[in-house]
């Protein structure tokens, strides 16, 4: 862990080398689920660093800090609402793998986003800043930006999904899915991978920048136009179902108009169901990073408990498959028992939870970000019921599925399969907006 005062020093010697004033008042942004993020002045200049946390944290990744500057700086060039990269650091500035750039103004906190007065101007505006994106080639960025291989892509989260203990029946049949229903390769464009609410800037109803490109790659466009519009980045607007700005068709009208290129649904829907995937292995990842010391952020672990808000959002996509009969069944739902006796180790949480709530104003800047974290933890353990845990880890089902022996289509599957997501989940995230909408649709109740 490298201290305030040497990344200071070190940010000193890349502003220097790339001819910028002395940098002051460095502070640690909030959020950031796998880089570092820090603001500061240098003379007139108000600029970010993006860093690593580690740089082992960057080993295995397809391409480093360097490729992904220049693809911002190509996008810029583009058109595109990036930043200006200013520097980039170099192993001599001793603070690890990163770059720095100017500040964008706005705001990535997708509540106030959401919240914004014209919508439907913003959701025109990322359409079209997407398509610009696509528009460029691959003479425009690095040789290092990889091209995706559909099948490829699968067996590594495949793979993934082994390396984690394989035990999930709700992730085993999206895999499934995603194997027998792989589209045909088509033209790739420059992919964005990580293009939603929450690595996009705005004020004011207009998009100000386009953050995080370490996803980068080449691909199928219905992927990135797809990823914004999964449930978890849609956040309270589960309602508007692209980017949580509004209406696909909307989205989509825009985009054609500026890309010159049609929306094909199929391919679009496919990619929904991938990324959800896709997300919900690289939740459980993080557990495993934690795990390996590589990055010992509380928020990791936190993160690798929300596996089950993906797993809900793929069983509700996949589910449209399956006969009206399996639809339609009742569900077996078990109400927890009622505590007696001595404190549980929940009830114990929910105490230090409610405490926590009372030093709230003691906290500020990242260290009140990470006593949110802290609280969501606390609210997971005092949930925890080992009675559901059984049935949604059932590593023979897993196999079964993964072998093609069960199927939604099966009497009963489905049934269970929504009983145990809704009962792993009100444990998870009880407030997650689309468990909500999913306990009504499979059972009548709010």
């Amino acid at each position: 862990m490298i201290g305030s005062d040497a990344l200071l020093a070190g940010l000193a010697r890349a502003c220097v080398r790339a001819g910028m004033d002395e940098p002051r008042g460095l502070e640690r942004l909030t959020g950031g689920a796998t880089m570092e993020s820090w603001r500061f002045e240098a003379g007139s200049n108000a600029c970010v660093l993006r860093r690593a946390p580690s740089l082992e944290f960057m080993e295995g990744r397809p391409f480093g800090h360097d490729v992904e500057a220049a693809i911002i700086r190509a996008a810029n060039a583009a058109g595109v609402t990036a930043p200006e990269v200013l520097a980039e650091l170099v192993p001599d500035d001793g603070i690890g793998s990163g770059f720095v750039m100017r500040a964008l103004p706005g705001t990535p906190n997708p509540k106030e986003i959401l919240q914004m007065e014209d919508a439907s101007g913003l959701l025109k505006e990322a359409a079209c800043d997407l398509a610009r994106i696509h528009s460029l080639g691959r003479d425009d960025v690095p040789p290092d930006v990889p091209v995706m291989d559909y099948r490829e892509a699968i067996a590594d989260l495949r793979a993934q999904f082994e390396d984690a203990g394989g035990d999930r029946p709700i992730i085993a049949l999206g895999l499934k899915w995603m194997e027998d229903n792989c589209p045909a390769p088509c033209e790739p464009v420059l992919i964005h991978g990580d293009y939603r609410m929450g690595n996009l800037l705005a004020e004011n109803s207009r998009l100000t920048g386009v953050l995080d490109w370490e996803l980068a790659h080449f691909g199928d466009r219905h992927e990135d136009l797809a990823f914004g519009c999964m449930a978890v980045w849609r956040f309270a607007r589960y309602d508007r179902p692209a980017l949580g700005l509004g209406s696909l068709e909307d989205y989509f009208t825009v985009y054609e108009a500026e890309g010159g290129v049609a929306v094909d649904r199929a391919r679009f829907r496919y990619w929904l169901i991938h990324r959800t995937v896709w997300w919900a292995l690289g939740c459980l990842k993080m557990a495993a990073q934690w795990r390996s010391g590589a990055d010992r952020m509380l928020e990791r672990v936190v993160i690798s408990r929300r596996t089950s808000e993906q797993e809900l959002d793929l069983l509700m996509l996949l589910e449209e498959d399956a006969p009206e009969a399996e639809k339609s069944r009742d569900l077996d739902l078990t109400e927890p028992p009622i505590q007696v006796g001595e404190a549980t180790d929940g009830e114990l949480a929910i105490a230090i939870y409610e405490w926590l709530g009372t030093v709230k104003d003691r906290f500020e800047g990242h260290d009140k970000f990470q006593y949110a974290v802290a609280r969501n933890a606390l609210g997971m353990i005092s949930r925890y019921n080992s009675a559901a845990i059984p049935a949604f880890e059932n590593a023979p089902l897993t196999q079964q599925i993964m072998d093609g022996d069960v199927e939604l289509s099966q009497h009963g599957v489905l049934a269970e399969l929504r009983a145990a997501i809704l009962a792993t989940l009100t444990q998870d995230v009880p407030k997650y907006p689309a468990l909500a909408i999913a306990r009504k649709k499979w059972t009548g109740n709010d």
